[in-house]
């Protein structure tokens, strides 16, 4: 009997899934694939399209450049999963039923409770909203002057916050625009959680940038035009970007799985609580002992090289291989500058230039490469 696999999401836990699996099933099982986009989006580029939407036909790809023509696509909503009966459940669609179902559908934005945040800030989690940010930052800055500013907030100096006050930088210098770029971070530092030295690089980037960074305060409530914090004076805005948190999605709710806030916990297998169902990316929690896989485009990348092969050994009841997430580094990018820390090849530890922002187009470009072609890479490099 043939088996019905589905994988959720056109991320990269998505779109690296159904590249994997395609190879490994080779035309053994009925792939299915559903997204809520009929492309994928190489996310962590997403903050180029601030500072000129061009950039977004190198940044998306069709998902008839990426799944066979045996593979099965569906464009609908996911609301949620029923593992007792084994289907799917869409927003406009039939149920589809799996035999096994791997979750890649991510995550949405955290706003963990801040009153008045939702309703008045912009996001960062997908094409639209980097449309979205350049469209408002654009129509602030041509009612502004020079006397008179335009206020573009940034709430969260974590990667995404940096890379999109660096592109927001880049627009008002491209354009010549009236606006003050502030980044406010609830905790000492901006890129909580790391190495001083890649922070501190970072600092120099943005603030060379004109970027204003705001720390140690967290804000406390949002406004139409202003946000306060718990100690320091309110902050006015034209535009307020969060992107602050992560949570699951909303399709995860109900659903009958160990979870965490709408995030499913995994073995290093990534098999679920229940054998049928697998998760990884952003979606997922993913058993690493001390510590959970990071919720990294890396991780994804690298989890989805494995996820299809336990998938196709789970259906040949083969026992399932163990995953461990390794570390390259990082790369980040402020603008047309970069820094990179921590790389695995290389013997020093934080460093910049144009080394740095060739290595971040690199991983772009490969990542591309892996679930196209080295022809498509090569096309989008110049907006990497």
């Amino acid at each position: 009997m043939t088996e019905n696999v589905v994988v959720l999401g056109a991320g990269y836990a998505g779109a690296g899934a159904i590249n994997k699996l395609q190879s490994e099933l080779g035309g053994s099982a009925q792939l299915t694939w559903i997204a809520d986009v009929d492309y994928h989006l190489v996310l962590h580029e997403s903050h180029r399209v601030i500072r000129d939407p061009s950039v977004r036909s190198d940044i998306t790809f069709p998902i008839d450049d990426i799944a066979d023509p045996s593979t099965r696509f569906i464009r609908d909503e996911v609301t949620g999963l029923d593992v007792d009966e084994q289907v799917v459940e869409l927003a406009d669609g039939d149920d589809v039923e799996y035999d096994y179902v791997m979750v890649g559908l991510g995550t949405q934005t955290a706003y963990y409770g801040i009153p008045g945040l939702d309703d008045h800030s912009l996001t960062l989690k997908s094409l639209d909203d980097a449309l979205e940010i350049h469209d408002a930052i654009s129509d602030a800055s041509q009612e502004a002057t020079r006397g008179d500013p335009a206020q573009v907030v940034i709430g969260g100096a974590g990667l995404s916050g940096i890379q999109t006050a660096g592109e927001i930088a880049e627009f008002r210098d491209n354009h010549r625009a009236p606006i003050d770029i502030h980044l406010v971070e609830a905790l000492e530092e901006i890129f909580p959680g790391n190495d001083p030295e890649v922070q501190q690089a970072l600092r120099d980037l943005l603030e060379d940038a004109g970027v204003q960074i705001h720390t140690d305060d967290p804000i406390t409530e949002a406004n139409e035009d202003v946000i306060e914090f718990d100690e320091g004076e309110p902050l006015e805005h034209d535009v307020l970007v969060w992107t602050g948190g992560i949570t699951g999605r909303d399709a995860m709710d109900d659903v009958d799985l160990e979870n965490e806030h709408n995030r499913v916990n995994t073995e290093a297998n990534f098999q679920t609580s229940d054998e049928r169902v697998f998760a990884i990316g952003d979606s997922a929690i993913i058993d690493q002992g001390d510590q959970p896989a990071p919720p990294t485009a890396q991780a994804a990348w690298q989890a989805a090289e494995v996820v299809g092969e336990n998938i196709s050994r789970a259906i040949e009841n083969r026992p399932l291989k163990t995953w461990e997430f390794k570390d390259k580094g990082t790369v980040i990018s402020v603008g047309d500058k970069a820094v990179a820390h921590d790389v695995m090849v290389l013997p020093v530890d934080t460093f910049g230039g144009i080394p740095a922002k060739n290595l971040k187009k690199m991983i772009a470009a490969r990542w591309i490469a892996d679930i196209t072609s080295w022809n498509e890479a090569r096309k989008s490099w110049s907006s990497l």
